[in-house]
């Protein structure tokens, strides 16, 4: 089964967290946003270094799902809809990006517990 992996997803998968073990990393069944790999990138840079900040860039770059105009205009729909949520854009286009490919929203980000389509971990 097909899920969008947003960054919290992507760091719980790359840690070996226990509870992550079923989203595996296959090509076929993950998809995120450039914006994520992204976010995923900055975190490695931050507390591991160049080289393994590259490393999960290599990784997870395999998995991009396209972005159009319709995806980040309701993005921003989104955004301004749940302001008080103080969701990332990042959060907002991979929130997005999973309803238009219909695939379930993974993450560990408590202020997405309770949204349709979100498959919440800890």
């Amino acid at each position: 089964m097909v899920s969008f992996l947003d960054t919290y997803a992507i760091i719980e998968i790359a840690i070996d967290n226990p509870n992550y073990r079923k989203y595996v990393l296959e090509h076929d069944e993950a998809i995120t946003t450039i914006f994520n790999l992204a976010e995923v990138h900055f975190y490695y840079l931050k507390h591991y270094g160049q080289k393994e900040a590259d490393k999960i860039y290599e990784i997870v770059r395999k998995f991009l799902a396209p972005i159009d105009e319709f995806i980040l205009k309701e993005a921003n729909n989104f955004k301004l809809i749940h302001l008080k949520k103080r969701f990332s854009f990042a959060d907002c286009v991979g929130y997005v990006t999973s309803l238009k490919f219909r695939v379930k929203f993974v993450t560990g980000d408590y202020a997405f517990k309770g949204f349709a389509n979100v498959e919440y971990v800890r």
